[in-house]
């Protein structure tokens, strides 16, 4: 797959040379006297993200010097170079001494370059990087087009973006890859047994859905997907303050993020039975909201009572799991921007995730730091589940205090996965408060790529490079 900021050769592409305390006095030794005296005069250090444009003598653009720091920095960003696409002048660009992680570079190159121009915002200039040699071009493109869409439909504003908008992505994505696409909409939920999908979603004037995407053998491990989509989310009835309200276009990030994933499974050709699930809905207020108090039976027929609207998400995503469930996929995964209580506990950068299974959550730490997308477990611990306690219902859907209110929210999802052989849940942000490198300020897909290269390690072809 093609990428606009990606060649596979140049011959007149400029140089960048990665300039550490230790190679500096080396590199400099290399270079046009005059050049350096340039850098000198310019007062560049090779302090982490420090950049300098080095001029030929007729004033043309010699290379570029790209500080990296010093060898023994503690975690260095591996996305470091995201920041040169910003910074560059239009131009092709190549590595001239290679960064110590060549595959995360070019990717974090892709991913900095992006921008979300749909409304009218001016497209950067076009800094294209020659991928470097042993870094498969193809894998990488497709990777860095699935998060950019994926970032594309978390910055859409929910007046474009409805839970009609989330399938016509869907139907999209399907159609590019030949998958089969099925939806559930409006009544038909009752009809088909979604009754919490319907309840959360049927005071908006577009109709709650549910969206079910499948493509693979049927000899191949099931893979299933479940991605919360809800594309604006008021809080209903218990109704968000205005602060509260204005980040809430991204209340579908969940869903983005199995999307994203899906097209990499799809356009890697991984052998997986894949099955993808997005709930879709809007939170709105009419006479027909869901209320504070009400009982609702849930697919898997145990009875919810409802002790906040503003908990909409792991009511959807308990339907769709159920249905999930009942296949006994090999793995289950779900995405949610679900609680402000993981972003106070980790931040907007760390998701939290929960699974029971020791051994994939090892293999997710371990991917998440080699594929820069990292994520922290957290427990599903025993004794906090009494706090859903119900004194009319089966399970009450919050636990009515201000404490481990991530961990509650997992363990309410666990209630509805029980047969899948393995299941992990990701509390995602969808969203970067400040630009950092290969990371622009607004909508971001969070523990995909960590996903992907978790696939491709179980079921990839052989000598794949994890990317």
């Amino acid at each position: 797959m093609p990428h606009p900021l990606l060649v596979r050769s140049d011959s007149g592409a400029h140089p960048i040379w990665f300039v550490g305390d230790e190679t500096w006095k080396e590199i400099r030794e290399r270079l046009p006297a005059q050049a350096v005296r340039f850098a000198e005069a310019q007062g560049f250090e090779p302090k982490a993200g420090r950049h300098c444009l080095l001029p030929t003598a007729d004033g043309s653009l010699l290379g570029v010097l790209f500080g990296i720091g010093a060898a023994s920095a503690q975690r260095p960003d591996p996305f470091l170079v995201g920041k040169l696409p910003t910074l560059l002048p239009e131009g092709t660009y190549s590595f001239a001494t290679g960064p110590a992680e060549p595959v995360l570079a070019t990717l974090a190159w892709l991913l900095g370059g992006y921008a979300f121009t749909r409304y009218g915002k001016k497209a950067a200039k076009p800094v294209r990087l020659v991928a470097p040699d042993g870094v498969d071009a193809a894998e990488i493109a497709a990777i860095a087009e699935a998060v950019a869409t994926g970032r594309d439909l978390v910055n859409m504003p929910a007046n474009d973006l409805g839970p009609d908008g989330l399938e016509a992505a869907a139907r999209r994505l399907a159609d590019r890859h030949g998958a089969a696409v099925e939806v559930i909409v409006g009544d038909d939920l009752l009809a088909r047994n979604f009754p919490m999908i319907h309840a959360v979603g049927r005071a908006s004037a577009t109709p709650p859905r549910l969206i079910d995407i499948r493509r693979g053998a049927p000899g191949d491990p099931r893979v299933t997907l479940v991605g919360k989509g809800v594309t604006f989310d008021t809080g209903g009835l218990n109704i968000k303050p205005d602060a509260a309200m204005l980040l809430m276009k991204k209340d579908m990030g969940g869903a983005a993020a199995a999307l994203a994933l899906a097209e990499m499974i799809m356009a890697a050709d991984l052998p997986i039975r894949l099955r993808v699930l997005v709930p879709a809905v809007e939170n709105m207020i009419s006479g027909a909201s869901f209320r504070p108090g009400d009982v609702l039976k849930s697919r898997k027929g145990l009875t919810v009572e409802i002790g906040n609207t503003d908990a909409e998400g792991r009511l959807i995503l308990a339907d769709a799991l159920a249905l999930a469930d009942e296949e006994e996929p090999e793995l289950l995964v779900d995405f949610a921007t679900l609680t402000g209580a993981a972003r106070v506990a980790l931040g907007p950068d760390l998701p939290p995730f929960y699974t029971e299974d020791d051994g994939l959550a090892a293999d997710l730490a371990r991917l998440g730091e080699a594929v820069n997308d990292t994520v922290w477990r957290l427990p599903l611990w025993p004794p906090y589940a009494p706090l859903l306690d119900s004194k009319v219902a089966d399970i009450n859907h919050i636990s009515g205090g201000p404490f481990a209110g991530s961990i509650t929210a997992a363990l309410f999802l666990r209630r509805f996965a029980t047969a899948a052989r393995a299941h992990v849940h990701f509390d995602v942000y969808a969203w970067n408060p400040k630009a950092q490198p290969g990371r622009p300020e607004g909508g971001e897909v969070q523990a995909a790529r960590l996903v992907y290269a978790l696939l491709k390690e179980r079921y990839g072809a052989a000598g794949i490079k994890v990317v």
